[in-house]
């Protein structure tokens, strides 16, 4: 005997408030979390926390809006058809260096401020870069 599905309802959600429309028009993702309202310090800092308890290396980057994101193979004209992965936003400007050694997410987040403080037209990201591995992990944005 085979259980009975539950039916599918369309009552109106019991949150209903907490839904939004997808707004297809000048929306633009980046990284992880990006179709989220922007994260708060809090939040930011247990992401970061994250990346710490996997042992990644946290990095902070920045660029400005009209190159931190490319729906095509970006502003450089090279010919995407003979390397077909590249992207020209795939790789934005580093600030400072990696955050080699650092264990509390406040200093990750002071330096997200003052990033922001310098460059506050720019989109901010926190990668997250796996010193074994020698690969990028994890990124989100941090700052738009």
């Amino acid at each position: 005997v085979v259980a009975k599905a539950a039916a599918v309802t369309t009552t109106k959600a019991a949150n209903n408030s907490a839904m939004m429309v997808w707004q297809p028009h000048n929306n633009k993702f980046f990284e992880t979390f990006s179709f989220l309202p922007p994260l708060s310090d809090s939040e930011i800092a247990r992401q970061v926390q994250y990346l710490l308890n996997n042992g990644w290396t946290p990095c902070i980057e920045f660029e400005s809006a009209d190159k931190a994101y490319a729906d095509t193979h970006g502003w450089s004209g090279m010919d995407s058809s003979i390397s077909a992965g590249y992207y020209d936003n795939r790789y934005w400007v580093m600030w400072k260096l990696p955050m080699y050694g650092c264990i509390n997410p406040e200093e990750v987040l002071q330096e997200i401020r003052a990033c922001t403080r310098a460059f506050p037209e720019c989109f901010i990201r926190v990668a997250g870069f796996d010193n074994i591995k020698q690969v990028q992990c994890s990124s989100f944005l941090a700052h738009r």
